[in-house]
């Protein structure tokens, strides 16, 4: 398989939108370990409360920790999970808090998810994380919004997560950026002519970053040949054997981690011999094991590069080491995966809006505090939104991995 040489990627974009992507039902008791330390400062009223009864902030941890999108579920929950462990109370309005999580598991299914919310709502939750996947967000955010609750996507990049409300808000960038970034990848920095997108049928996440690559790539003057597959297919070797009949010099796949192993499995016994390109869903311990040993080069784009924060790094390592349930809802492995980045992050800011705003109860004094973010994540960076409820952000990381079976770091892409 012809070999591509990491370089700085030459990307000039032009996006006008910016800013796709569980656990068990209750939170781990934490290892019996001292407190690590070495992020950011808490909110003021962090230390450690007096024993005995005191109010609670609680938050709802919305996510799948079962079905396709399982796996980046149970990943991105232990980012929000770590941070509690870390950081378990919280000042508000002068009195210190107890922050506790309440989880559920909406099964990556838009049809249970509403069930889901509502279960967590009832459960006397102030704010909501989640979920991993846009589509069950999208179909689970009027039952939020009928509570007069705030919800908080970690990872769901596709723009419908946010359109049309005043309560949904993410952390994370969008797939209109992140298809442009990964065209751009394919065309200038690959130099393909042409490339193969395939997407699952009828997912909101797959279909939607699937045509801003399309849009993109063919901006630039490519071929897009588009294939997709529905719900439940587990051999995909004709469509490897496809993409290689029709001249493909890149694959563009962005499905669910699951369906990714089988790709790359194919894509080894057809022996394509180019990149798979695919987004945030495949930054993920199952991508590494599927590649290492196969004649295969994979590409994603991500939230956060392993390195970026060395201390939190190293911290989190320890505390997923020390328990074997945790370590297994990674994946059975400590590479960090960048939504685990962004779950501790989106945690420490629902801390950091209920401090400002000062009030458990009062729905527009958090959510005006929501839109006042302007919140250095301790992992990830500067958090402010913009008028959809979206973070600016303007950054990829791309990383790749191949037979070798490590991800290394490829390229930081920003406008």
């Amino acid at each position: 398989m012809k070999r591509f040489i990491p370089i700085a990627l030459a990307l000039i974009l032009v996006v006008g939108l910016l800013a796709s992507c569980g656990a068990p039902a209750s939170q781990p008791a934490p290892p019996a370990q001292p407190s690590p330390s070495g992020d950011a400062p808490a909110p003021e009223g962090d230390a450690p409360a007096p024993e005995g009864d005191m109010p609670e902030l609680v938050i709802g941890l919305f996510q799948p920790a079962t079905g396709a999108n399982g796996a980046g579920g149970r990943q991105e929950s232990l980012g929000t999970i770590f941070a509690n462990y870390r950081h378990p109370y919280v000042d508000i309005g002068g009195v210190t808090h107890r922050v506790r999580v309440e989880q559920v598991d909406n099964q990556s299914s838009t049809a249970h998810g509403p069930a889901a919310a509502a279960d967590l709502v009832a459960r006397g939750i102030h704010f909501v994380l989640g979920s991993y996947g846009s589509a069950v967000s999208m179909a689970s955010s009027d039952v939020f919004r009928d509570a007069g609750l705030i919800a908080m996507g970690v990872s769901c990049t596709n723009p419908g997560v946010t359109r049309g409300n005043d309560h949904y808000f993410r952390v994370c960038f969008l797939d209109p950026f992140q298809g442009q970034v990964l065209a751009s990848l394919a065309a200038n920095t690959l130099n393909a002519d042409t490339a193969f997108i395939l997407s699952l049928l009828g997912d909101d996440y797959s279909q939607g970053l699937s045509n801003f690559f399309r849009e993109a790539f063919e901006a630039n003057g490519g071929t897009v040949i588009q294939e997709n597959f529905p719900e439940g297919t587990s051999d995909f070797t004709a469509f490897m054997n496809n993409a290689r009949a029709q001249g493909a010099e890149v694959i563009f796949a962005p499905t669910s981690v699951e369906a990714a192993a089988l790709i790359i499995s194919a894509a080894d016994i057809v022996g394509v011999g180019i990149p798979l390109l695919a987004g945030d869903t495949w930054d993920s311990p199952q991508v590494v094991d599927a590649a290492r040993g196969r004649n295969v080069e994979v590409m994603v784009t991500t939230f956060y590069q392993e390195g970026g924060a060395p201390e939190w790094d190293a911290d989190f390592k320890a505390w997923l080491n020390a328990n074997p349930t945790q370590l297994a809802n990674n994946g059975g492995t400590d590479i960090i995966a960048g939504f685990t980045a962004m779950g501790y992050d989106a945690y420490m800011l629902a801390l950091d809006i209920f401090h400002r705003a000062g009030t458990l109860d009062d729905r527009e004094a958090i959510l005006q505090a929501t839109w006042d973010t302007s919140f250095i994540g301790p992992v990830a960076g500067l958090i402010e939104f913009n008028e959809y409820g979206d973070a600016r952000r303007n950054t990829a990381f791309v990383k790749m991995v191949d037979y070798r079976g490590v991800w290394e770091f490829y390229a930081e892409q920003s406008l």
